[in-house]
């Protein structure tokens, strides 16, 4: 089973969320490549200059998007609630059944 095929089937293939999942195996990618590089340049001169490089910034923000990802999958499939409806989703599904009921 492939890394999508597993996210898929964490998230019970939920047509909402598969974008997410395209995004975090995309991050997981290019965060591997990233590992690639070096991510402090030193000074040959005086060792103790030393500057970020390139792949270290671009290594940070992508470790905080896909860090945020991964949250959303988590508290998306989290069945820590005992069978109780998450108070932000019984808010979306009121506020719903009220528009439905207006028109």
């Amino acid at each position: 089973m492939g890394r999508k095929e597993e996210l898929l089937e964490l998230i019970n293939n939920d047509i909402v969320l598969v974008n997410l999942v395209d995004e975090v195996i995309f991050l997981e990618e290019k965060l591997e490549e990233l590992k690639k590089y070096p991510f402090i340049r030193v000074n040959s001169k005086n060792p103790t200059q030393q500057k970020s490089t390139v792949a270290q910034k671009q290594y940070k923000d992508l470790l905080q998007q896909y860090t945020n990802a991964v949250k959303i999958l988590s508290r998306v499939t989290n069945d820590d609630n005992n069978g109780e409806e998450s108070p932000l989703r019984k808010w979306v599904r009121e506020h719903v059944e009220q528009k439905d009921m207006v028109t």
